[in-house]
């Protein structure tokens, strides 16, 4: 049985339809259905079981045991980089995490879970290096924390343990995650109900929509997942982008080109007025990361991973296409 937490959420349930594909429904989600909607993203997922995660937590703490699991991906978290409840964040993001770690290792079960670019706060060198890190929010530091708690206690663990740190992902399942959805998600929306995108005017010492991130597709993202479940020989924490910065403007220029059929540019849409460009947030000031690209020497050598990520125009495209599709 291979155990997916967050398994109704954004990546969890793209895990899931990818362990699918490969012919695996052994699946148990562990997730927190509060929020309904959430429901909907694995409606189309074939699993054997689903449990609450206080249920499931509750049975980690109790030691017992689950027949026959050969993994766990622990997706599961409180992915809200605003969140300003530090307590809630540490409990569900820290303390949770430790639990499924120790009992990972100790009935030497691969534990595979998802971490954070946001480690590197407003740094420009995006390594797996630990003086390299920084936590510019609560969200931030409780992924900080964790990774730093596996790399003091890794060698007590009988089993694979691998970190992902992803960088900005998009894609299908996202809807549920409102403010903290993707930028191709929001654009997509702007598009259908105002007729145009808005970007955030310069900052960082960039132009407008000019702020750089690393945008990596869902679809690259539990490729990688399901890589390190077939060579159980490589641990560590590894980079999890496309090793590219690139524009919010590029973005928005995707989004637009997709639904409109157009192959123009940036300021050709800036001229049309269907790019907008508004004040950057006061409430975003010194949290907010104008650049990340992540370094993926780690991950292509000590993680033999040697697929190419796809980029903003392909990658985004697709998921545009998808979104039409669905309306």
């Amino acid at each position: 049985m291979i155990i997916v937490t967050g398994g109704a959420g954004f990546i969890g349930s793209n895990l899931v339809r990818g362990l699918n594909r490969r012919g695996l429904n052994n699946i148990l989600v562990v997730d927190d259905l509060s929020d309904g909607d959430k429901i909907r993203n694995i409606g189309d997922c074939d699993i054997q079981d689903y449990m609450d995660m206080d249920d499931f937590l509750r049975r980690i703490e109790q030691g017992m045991e689950f027949d026959g699991m050969s993994a766990i991906y622990h997706q599961g978290a409180c992915s809200d980089t605003m969140e300003t409840d530090g307590r809630y964040i540490m409990q569900t993001n820290y303390e949770y995490s430790k639990s499924l770690f120790h009992y990972s290792g100790q009935h030497g079960i691969p534990f595979i879970y998802a971490s954070s670019a946001s480690v590197y706060g407003g740094g420009t060198n995006f390594k797996e290096d630990p003086n390299l890190e920084q936590a510019l929010n609560a969200y931030a530091y409780s992924k900080l924390l964790f990774d730093r708690y596996v790399r003091k206690h890794r060698s007590t663990s009988q089993a694979q343990v691998v970190g992902l740190r992803y960088f900005n992902v998009y894609g299908k399942g996202e809807e549920h995650k409102g403010r903290m959805a993707s930028v191709a998600w929001h654009f997509f929306n702007q598009y259908h109900e105002q007729g145009y995108v808005n970007l955030f005017e310069g900052s960082g010492g960039y132009d407008n929509g000019e702020q750089r991130r690393d945008f990596v597709w869902v679809e690259d993202v539990v490729d990688v997942n399901l890589h390190f479940l077939q060579h159980p020989e490589d641990g560590g924490i590894f980079n999890v982008g496309t090793g590219r910065a690139q524009s919010f403007n590029d973005v928005a220029t995707t989004v637009l080109n997709t639904l409109e059929g157009a192959d123009k540019s940036t300021a050709d849409w800036v001229g049309e007025g269907k790019i907008k460009y508004i004040p950057f947030p006061d409430a975003l000031a010194g949290k907010y990361q104008s650049y990340t690209q992540a370094d993926l020497t780690n991950l292509t050598v000590a993680g033999d991973y040697n697929k190419t990520f796809a980029t903003v125009e392909e990658g985004v495209k697709q998921y545009i296409q998808q979104l039409q599709a669905a309306r």
